[in-house]
Formats: C-alpha cells, sequence, structure tokens
C-alpha cells in the first residue's frame, strides 16, 4: 500500500521549502527542467524527478528515508539526472504538474532528454522500490 497526498484547491498550507541535497543518499541538483533535458541530451541519462509539495507527509518521509539510503543515493546519482521540484511553488512545478498529469504526491517521474515520460510512479517508496523502480528504466 502507497501513501500518497491528493491536491486541492486551496488547501495548500504555506510554509517554507528547503532543498534536500542528503550526501549519502540522492543528490538532487538545483537547475531548471529546460538544463536538466540539456544535460540528459549530453550525458545519456534519464531525468529523475521527485515531484512533491511542502504540505505532503509522505513527501517528507521519504525525502528523510529512502532518498538518503546509501544504495538508493549510488544507483540514481550514476543513472539519472536527479531533481527536487516543489510541484506548487517551484519555477517548473505547477507547468510540469500540468504537462505530466500529476494530481497526488510523492508523483517520482522519469523524463529523457526530449522531455517523453518514460515511466511515472505515485506514492512513497521503500528504498528497495526506489532501487526496482531505477532498475525497470535502466
Amino acid at each position: 500500500m502507497s501513501s500518497t497526498c491528493t491536491s486541492h484547491a486551496g488547501e495548500a498550507k504555506k510554509g517554507k521549502t528547503s532543498a534536500i541535497a542528503p550526501t549519502a543518499g540522492i543528490t538532487f541538483k538545483k537547475k531548471s527542467f529546460e538544463e536538466a533535458k540539456k544535460e540528459a541530451k549530453k550525458s545519456g541519462k534519464l531525468i529523475f524527478i521527485d515531484a512533491y509539495t511542502d504540505w505532503c507527509g509522505p513527501c517528507k518521509r521519504m525525502a528523510a528515508t529512502s532518498f538518503k539510503d546509501p544504495k538508493v543515493g549510488e544507483m540514481f546519482n550514476k543513472n539519472f539526472i536527479n531533481l527536487k521540484i516543489e510541484m506548487e511553488k517551484d519555477k517548473d512545478g505547477p507547468e510540469l504538474a500540468r504537462k505530466y498529469r500529476v494530481v497526488a504526491y510523492p508523483t517520482l517521474l522519469i523524463i529523457d532528454g526530449n522531455g517523453k515520460l518514460v515511466k511515472q510512479s505515485v506514492g512513497m517508496k521503500s528504498s528497495d522500490q526506489l532501487i526496482a523502480l531505477a532498475k525497470s528504466v535502466l
């Protein structure tokens, strides 16, 4: 069973957002989606996006647990360009939420350098589930 948060108009809570770049786990790059697509084309890697909101409990739990796992970090840092995008407040968030039909959080997106959706997964994931997700597209 997966934990998710569903967006409802007017329910978003105001609060501080923070970029999470754990040293032992996944390193999320601070760049725009367009910059990530350019890097993906150049490197041949796919883009991994953690589509989250600051009011989503399962998003926070996954950021504090699964994303910090060294095995997950090794898999994702080696094979993907990793982005963490707050879908309601970050510059690219609302547009990406519409384009990829993100309506529940967390949503994990794997996208190629042309912007084509390769895989979408909704709900909180364990470390093993994240590694399986990565392997399914490599």
